[in-house]
């Protein structure tokens, strides 16, 4: 083992606990609950690396509490919106992330979501648990239809074409909004780019956020652009929860100007249990488990493991954001 200090903000799958532990001393925070802002600042001084979770914010007061030899933030996601990314460049300290290995596993909950949303599930299963189900009834619990719909995505990235494939199996006219520039993934997944997010959420009945957290998707989806989209549409969010302006869209839920939302992520994240976006019945909120499968979170410990040990020893790694 070398003297390499590294410190993570949380346990990560044995994979990559083991291959870090191989390599190099390490200090990690063992509870489920982000590490406390003044603890990160305390132990992050003096490591060489950084394996950080995307509920830690990653600023230059932790990048100069750890002090000039830390080389590698490493963070365990495919988005890195957590880290200052000029901070990092100006430090000459190296940012990698975790993509492709998380796409098909989002983009199966994305879809999961969508169908759950769209056939009222959740609301079908409390319904039956609160001892309301008497009889059959032609007028219960009618969703809305998938098969031949229009799926409007916006962010037609690994995630995002994804999403589009999975929609072709149900005949779905596949419509991307991508900020005007047109995606390299738009033939493989035979979805068609559309001008303006105008056109995308006037002509979806579902639509579906892939799309990066930056200065130009922060509230993306506010109250203006819920207006636009059509009073039987589902929303579904599986990307990151400041897209969408939280109020805006209770109040759209609660006024019935969409139908349905289907949210992995939040704003604020978490959720607590007494938000009014939880009282809803045509809201679907569950835990940000894009990633969660067992093979998808393993890998993603394997990945975040070698992104930082590369740079640590000289070398390339396989994933580096900047």
């Amino acid at each position: 083992m070398s003297n390499t200090k590294v410190y993570l903000t949380r346990v990560i799958p044995e994979s990559g606990m083991k291959r870090l532990k191989d390599y190099c001393d390490i200090e990690f925070w063992r509870d489920d609950a982000p590490v406390p802002r003044e603890v990160l600042l305390e132990k992050v001084k003096g490591v060489d690396g950084i394996l950080s979770m995307l509920s830690d914010p990653i600023d230059e007061d932790v990048m100069d509490a750890a002090g000039e030899q830390l080389r590698v933030i490493s963070n365990y996601a495919v988005g890195y919106d957590n880290i200052d990314l000029d901070a990092a460049a100006a430090r000459n300290i190296a940012v990698c992330n975790t993509p492709g290995v998380l796409t098909n596993a989002t983009a199966d909950l994305a879809f999961t979501l969508l169908m759950a949303a769209s056939r009222r599930i959740i609301e079908g299963v409390d319904y039956v648990r609160d001892d309301k189900w008497i009889t059959w009834g032609p007028k219960l619990l009618r969703g809305y239809d998938v098969w031949n719909s229009t799926l409007g995505i916006i962010g037609l990235g690994r995630i995002g074409a994804a999403m589009a494939v999975r929609a072709r199996g149900f005949k779905m006219r596949v419509l991307y909004y991508n900020g005007g520039r047109r995606s390299e993934y738009e033939t493989e997944c035979g979805a068609l780019m559309v001008e303006s997010l105008d056109q995308l959420l006037t002509e979806s009945d579902f639509v579906s956020i892939h799309c990066p957290l930056n200065s130009d998707t922060k509230g993306l989806i506010d109250s203006s652009a819920l207006r636009k989209m059509k009073n039987s549409a589902v929303l579904i969010n599986t990307a990151r929860g400041p897209v969408i302006d939280t109020d805006a869209l209770y109040d759209a839920l609660e006024n019935n100007e969409i139908a349905y939302a289907a949210l992995d992520v939040t704003d604020p994240e978490p959720l607590r249990a007494n938000h009014p976006l939880l009282k809803l019945p045509n809201c679907i909120v569950i835990p940000h488990l894009g990633s969660a499968t067992l093979s998808t979170r393993d890998k993603m410990a394997e990945i975040a493991a070698e992104n930082l040990i590369a740079v640590l020893e000289g070398r390339e790694p396989q994933f580096r954001v900047k």
